[in-house]
């Protein structure tokens, strides 16, 4: 991870404290004097601030079930950030892995590990994100297959990889995605001539969101649910 953040996760020091300790040349990485905070480190590192040895807090690993009207930001902006619903010491701390826009609903995954994250996020991992959808208009017949060879969205250069989709019931449907473009749902159906009008996110890879964590509750991870994504 980078510097700074390693020593945030290790310190009481917040990020702009972090920054002014590395100007100050107290932290040392190796027994080497690192000045900036974007120097990738890792844990098997020696690293030091005015002589003592830093070890970094466990990360952390949280479901929420998101409801409407937060947003998955670090910020509050317009809406407030979905982190003021996880009670935790340096909830701030954390992040969202894969975002959902502020009227979508579901699971999100939290963490204060970037590397760990990245297997969620990045879709050369093929991390699958089941999303059920309610659309304006009844599905078309060729929809799924044009989803399965790839959509051109506005304003990209290539098509989506495929996307499973599979039909519920009237103009409910549950799509399956590999990975996580802007607005990549409603941008889709758009882009085939429909509408959607209810967004919801039940699963990202073998973590689904169980019924008894209803809105603005959150749980950890599970031991296998946290290996599973490493």
């Amino acid at each position: 991870m980078r510097l700074d953040k390693f020593i945030c996760k290790s310190t009481e020091l917040t990020r702009s404290e972090a920054k002014k300790v590395l100007k100050q040349g107290k932290i040392k990485v190796n027994q080497v004097v690192i000045k900036d905070g974007a120097t990738q480190v890792h844990e098997n590192n020696d690293i030091t601030i005015e002589g003592q040895t830093l070890t970094a807090r466990q990360s952390r690993y949280i479901i929420l079930h998101k409801p409407t009207d937060f947003i998955c930001s670090n910020v509050d902006e317009g809406f407030p950030s979905l982190l003021h619903l996880i009670d935790v010491d340096r909830a701030f701390d954390l992040h969202i892995a894969g975002r959902l826009d502020a009227d979508t609903t579901g699971l999100v995954i939290i963490t204060d590990d970037g590397r760990w994250s990245h297997n969620i996020i990045s879709p050369k991992k093929q991390c699958e994100k089941i999303y059920r959808v309610g659309l304006r208009d009844n599905l078309k017949p060729d929809t799924a297959a044009r989803f399965l060879e790839g959509v051109q969205l506005q304003g990209e250069d290539g098509l989506t990889l495929p996307a499973k989709l599979e039909k519920v019931a009237g103009k409910e449907v549950l799509l399956t995605l590999t990975e996580g473009k802007y607005h990549q749902v409603k941008r889709m159906f758009a882009a085939v001539g429909n509408r959607v009008i209810k967004l919801h996110r039940e699963q990202i890879g073998i973590v689904k969101l169980e019924s008894s964590l209803e809105e603005g509750q959150w749980r950890y991870l599970t031991e296998v649910e946290i290996a599973y994504f490493r």
